[in-house]
């Protein structure tokens, strides 16, 4: 039992450091690219909805997207956390999929073994839904060149575009919901 409290507590620690790791981050791209994501999501709030031709492309990708997949799998996080359980709300193939998106909009290599952990479930069970992910054409895994031991994965171009669209849609979705008020909007993703 005390091993279990002391890896609850050491989650919840790499919770927090994950936390200010990505507000760290997020400071770092607004002074790249010059923009808050409350300024961000104005102009997202401003734009048309894209023709049939624009849909899934990369040119479409928009630095916002990042941040609500950010948020988003905080607040599956915070849900266990709130609620004292995780059997209510797994999803490890969306954990998945939003870390491994969140990972290559920061041109960060993921693990076999960090997204186990980034799924918050046991590794056998994160083992399968990753051939799961690798079946389906949305996630690839690479071999690590300086370490035959360990393998990567990462989105596939199927996978990243599907979180595009995913990501695109969620955002002009939110947008219409609240047209009246995209500050409010601005507000709910923003690190302040």
């Amino acid at each position: 039992m005390e091993n279990t409290d002391q890896l609850m507590r050491n989650r919840a620690k790499a919770i927090r450091l994950i936390g200010i790791a990505n507000e760290l981050l997020a400071m770092a791209r607004e002074l790249e690219i010059g923009e808050s994501p409350s300024m961000l999501m104005k102009s997202l709030a401003n734009k048309d909805e894209p023709r049939a031709s624009e849909k899934s492309t990369a040119s479409q990708d928009h630095p916002i997207w990042v941040e609500l997949a950010r948020q988003t799998y905080e607040d599956r996080r915070r849900r266990i956390k709130i609620f004292r359980t995780d059997d209510l709300f797994g999803e490890p193939a969306w954990d998945i999929l939003l870390d491994l998106f969140i990972a290559a909009k920061e041109r960060r290599r993921v693990s076999v073994t960090s997204a186990c952990i980034g799924s918050a479930v046991p590794s056998t069970t994160a083992l399968r839904w990753i051939a799961q992910l690798e079946k389906h054409g949305l996630l690839v895994r690479e071999a690590d060149p300086g370490d035959a031991r360990r393998v990567y994965v990462k989105l596939s171009a199927k996978g990243y575009a599907a979180m595009l669209e995913y990501f695109a849609s969620a955002s002009r979705a939110v947008v219409r919901l609240d047209e009246a008020q995209p500050a409010t909007l601005a507000r709910l993703i923003s690190y302040q």
